[in-house]
């Protein structure tokens, strides 16, 4: 229905043509969003109100047959052919007629608060007998659909700017042919500079924002392809789209995970093949004329790009997400100029319902992104903490077993996992009672120790008549179907398969209700789940995945809906865990397949990789780019699934596994036993020490998550995320900071000897094992230890932690904090501590506790962060604060008083953590015993 522009490599001049808005109009340069409509077969277009662009003839543009020779556009993924003209179209069955002119379009341009523009183009009218174009559902928040819808001029509008009453902070331009939308941010206001300038004026911004242009065009185009068992079936009528974005003001572009690379790479139809992709060099396009080709994602898609640049005055970051679930291939190109970054962004069907956002800052564009597919669902306490998982703890003994060598080697742990084996012969919610008789008993068992259990439930059902899941599937008519109508039948795990169409709101609701005490039987209040293999996985199908003409909910076919499966799973589960505990008791799911929204579900881990340090190196981008698209609850298999880690790797795993969001060990059903005391007493030791740190930290972690839940920025972030100006961190994927506080570089070779950890910021850096202070701004190289990977914590920051060990988080609720207090140049820092129950939704009425933490003047004050009204529940602790270490304090200060009250507090030189042969380093103020509830200052004396 829509004919492409040509995209050759010349097609980006336009945008520095004399005639062009941007050019003419230099202010606007750094801060414009430009939206460019062809219509190829028709001349452009007369807008109305709700404008529709309705074809009529024009001399077509002409496609150069070398086109996909200078793109390198993979034919075989995504066909851009130009059509053949119409007579050499056989009049067969088998041909896909292309229409002479192209169908009317419907435009929207939608104006969201806080920065974001909408732009939404499908086919006004279908010809009867066909299909809508499918819009993902389910996805954008429900007040998404609010937005502003922007009225066009239905006359050429004047030279001048469009004036948008309702988005102070933008501007728009609207020049009739072609259609183009120029929008920026408005300069604040000052004496010299008028607040609403022209769109000429030659004034430059002084906070110029990133920008991104789009050139939206869609193909029509024919596959000549045949369909088998191999091939995917081409789709039964011409439905792919292309366009580009460009981002103005950018260095690098992130995003788009699924790889480990800080470059976005193809979100595609996800291949559920048991590989994972080795990590890339990161970053910044290369100079060339040929885009760079990179890896398909394996296990998710999220469609959204950030881009970031610092120029001469200032960073700036825009962002760009395209809600669509077919297969997409995104080409990063060449740098057209400078601070420019060119997309190519393809997708083989849908419609175009995109969103520009226009920062200014990286976290500005986050949370514009959360704020239309929702920020990371506020976890429960537990599942922060450590899991221990394999493929399979094989019976009860042997699940006992492993959760008393935790107790005896004093390592805490909190969910043990059971993976596919504890079901019978693979059928869900069900167990091999050979093996696991007394199912709530075992897990009553672990949850007197404040333990939880998580199994398996994957959306392959075994085609069997006398398990209930089938029957009542079958019955009910609840499966996805083949192209013929049948219920669509694949090989996984159990055998011959099939899948629920969870796409469905009624399937979803079923499954839902299959979590309940009733019907999981063998289940209890402290089971919680993991969805596996939910691409969904087909061992025998094309792609290793359904065929792309299978039939779901509404006559969608699987093409279109395919990168968005593994979510509605997501979903369905945890609504399911949500209705069990009658909303209530948040729920723990572990998904493998994502997409945009995933993060109001639960967690999601990198997938099957692999015993290898190139495999623990690449863990963190991979990791840095789902937390940028909203996946923060997110980890990576510490140790790799497959393979047996050499021990030496096994501890460094554990030692950088402790920093990652979602920290679990896992292991393939092939491979020697690890558990952690498996590898000789001293590396017993040195993994203890890891996990132990990971537990003195929770308060920590717990308090980024609310963060996280509130504004959208991930808890696991890369170095430029927290200095956007500092053009050293643009590049950097082996470290990364843990919220605002903590520095972690990873050690990622064998017998490595020395490392350089770059610092950035002004401020200077203390280390977490001695205390000792390294320059900001600077490149260390350091010695590299056996007991620890490198770890800071940031001059001007406040840690709260908890250093008394137990078997478990839970128990851990009522022990005592310590403030790690690091003073910067002024002497000063400050932190937070949210606290809440851990496991229930009062928070949302203001149970909880958020205090912040300010020393300057020698004084560390308790500030209370509750508002006032925040709701009917009140949640009250009575732990205190046991310990206050303060790094870089200058010397002689004897003792704190405490107000009120008028206490005295002794103050002495201290461990920084409470090992046993620590040595005393830091100034401490000892037993304060304020506490966390109340207001309170401590002056040093």
């Amino acid at each position: 229905p829509f004919r492409a522009v040509p995209h050759h490599h010349h097609h980006h001049h336009h945008h520095d043509d004399a005639s062009s808005p941007i050019s003419r109009c230099p202010a606007a340069a750094a801060a414009a969003l430009v939206f460019g409509i062809r219509v190829e077969e028709g001349r452009v277009p007369e807008l109305r109100p709700d404008p529709l662009l309705q074809a009529r003839p024009l001399p077509p543009a002409p496609l150069p047959p070398l086109l996909l020779r200078r793109r390198r556009l993979p034919l075989r993924r995504l066909p851009l052919r130009p059509p053949p003209p119409p007579s050499s179209h056989p009049s067969t069955k088998s041909s896909i007629p292309i229409p002479r002119f192209p169908r009317p379009l419907l435009l929207r341009l939608s104006a969201l608060h806080g920065g974001i523009l909408r732009l939404e183009i499908d086919e006004l009218e279908t010809a009867s007998g066909s299909r809508r174009r499918f819009r993902v559902p389910d996805v954008l928040l429900p007040d998404v659909d609010d937005g502003l819808r922007l009225r066009l001029p239905a006359s050429a509008p004047p030279p001048g700017p469009l004036h948008l009453p309702h988005l102070p902070r933008l501007r728009g331009r609207a020049p009739p042919r072609p259609f183009e939308l120029v929008v920026r941010r408005s300069p604040p206001a000052t004496p010299s500079s008028p607040s609403t300038p022209s769109a000429s004026s030659t004034s430059r911004p002084s906070a110029p924002s990133a920008t991104a242009t789009a050139t939206a065009t869609a193909t029509a185009t024919a596959s000549g392809r045949s369909a088998s068992a191999a091939t995917p079936t081409p789709a039964p009528r011409p439905q792919s789209v292309s366009f580009d974005v460009s981002f103005h003001g950018a260095d690098f572009v992130y995003g788009v995970p699924s790889t480990p690379s800080p470059r976005p790479s193809p979100s595609a139809h996800p291949r559920p093949r048991r590989r994972l992709l080795r990590a890339l060099p990161p970053v910044q396009p290369r100079r060339l004329r040929v885009p760079r080709r990179l890896p398909f994602g394996l296990y998710g898609s999220v469609p959204f790009m950030l881009a970031h640049g610092a120029g001469a005055s200032s960073s700036s970051s825009s962002g760009f997400f395209w809600l669509n679930a077919a297969e997409m291939q995104i080409d990063v190109l060449a740098p057209s100029s400078a601070g420019r970054v060119d997309t190519l962004w393809m997708c083989e069907a849908g419609v175009v319902d995109a969103f520009f956002f226009v920062g200014p800052g990286p976290k500005d564009v986050l949370a514009q992104y959360a704020s239309v597919t929702g920020a990371p669902a506020m976890p429960q306490q537990f599942a922060l903490a450590y899991h221990q998982c394999r493929w399979n703890y094989r019976d009860e003994e042997d699940v006992a077993a492993v959760d008393a060598g935790f107790d005896e080697h004093d390592i805490p742990y909190d969910v043990l996992w059971l993976d596919i084996e504890h079901t019978d012969g693979r059928r869900y919610f069900t167990w091999d009672r050979a093996l696991f008789p007394h199912p709530e008993q075992m897990q009553q068992r672990l949850a007197a120790k404040g333990r939880r259990m998580v199994t398996i439930v994957d959306p392959h059902i075994k085609r069997d008549d006398s398990y209930y899941i089938h029957k009542e599937a079958t019955e009910n008519g609840y499966y996805v179907k083949d192209a013929s109508g049948n219920d669509f039948e694949g090989w996984c795990w159990p055998g011959s398969s099939s899948y629920p169409d969870i796409l469905n709101p009624e399937i979803r609701e079923w499954w839902a209700d299959k979590f309940s005490l009733q019907s999981y039987k063998g289940s209890t209040p402290s089971l919680y789940i993991w969805n596996d293999m939910n691409e969904p996985s087909v061992f025998n199908g094309p792609e290793v995945t359904m065929p792309r003409d299978a039939i779901h909910y509404g006559n969608v076919e699987h093409r279109e809906v395919h990168n968005a499966y593994g979510y509605y799973f997501h979903m369905a589960t945890s609504d399911g865990l949500l209705k069990r505990g009658d909303g209530k008791d948040r729920p723990f799911v572990l998904s493998r397949a994502f997409f945009a929204g995933s993060q109001r579900y639960g967690a999601v881990w990198t997938g099957d990789n692999t015993a290898d340090w190139d495999h623990l190196r690449a863990s963190v981008p991979m990791l840095l780019n789902l937390g940028l698209t909203g996946l923060t609850f997110s980890g990576a298999d510490v140790g790799g699934f497959f393979g047996n880690p050499e021990p030496e790797l096994l501890v460094r795993w554990y030692q950088l596994g402790a920093f990652y969001p979602f920290f679990r060990g896992h292991a393939h059903l092939d491979t020697k036993r690890r558990e952690p005391w498996l590898f000789g007493e001293k590396n017993t030791a040195l993994i203890r020490e890891a996990v132990h740190l990971r537990y003195s930290l929770l308060p920590y972690f717990y308090t980024l998550f609310r963060e996280a839940s509130v504004s959208g920025v991930p808890v696991m972030r890369p170095l430029w995320l927290e200095f956007p100006d500092d053009k050293e961190t643009f590049n950097n994927g082996e470290a990364f900071m843990v919220g605002p506080s903590l520095l972690v570089q990873g050690i990622y070779q064998e017998r490595e000897k020395s490392v350089s950890v770059y610092l950035p910021g002004e401020q200077s850096w203390y280390s977490l094992r001695e205390g000792v202070a390294y320059g900001g701004s600077a490149s260390h190289k350091l010695d590299v230890r056996e007991d620890s990977i490198p770890s800071f914590q940031r001059a001007g920051t406040i840690i709260p932690r908890k250093d008394r060990f137990r078997r478990s988080s839970t128990q851990m609720v009522n022990d005592p904090y310590t403030l790690v207090i690091a003073l910067n140049s002024s002497l000063a820092a400050e932190g937070e501590l949210y606290v809440d129950d851990g496991k229930s939704y009062d928070f949302e009425q203001g149970a909880f506790i958020h205090r912040r933490f300010v020393f300057a003047d020698k004084k560390l004050t308790s500030v209370n962060l509750a508002p006032a009204n925040s709701g009917a529940k009140k949640f009250s602790s009575d732990c205190i604060v046991e310990r206050i270490i303060v790094l870089g304090l200058p010397a002689g200060a004897k003792k704190a008083v405490i107000e009120p009250g008028n206490r005295e507090a002794e103050i002495e030189l201290g461990p920084l953590n409470l090992r046993a042969g620590s040595s005393p380093v830091a100034p401490t103020i000892r037993k304060p015993n304020v506490r966390i509830a109340d207001d309170w200052t401590l002056r040093i004396l």
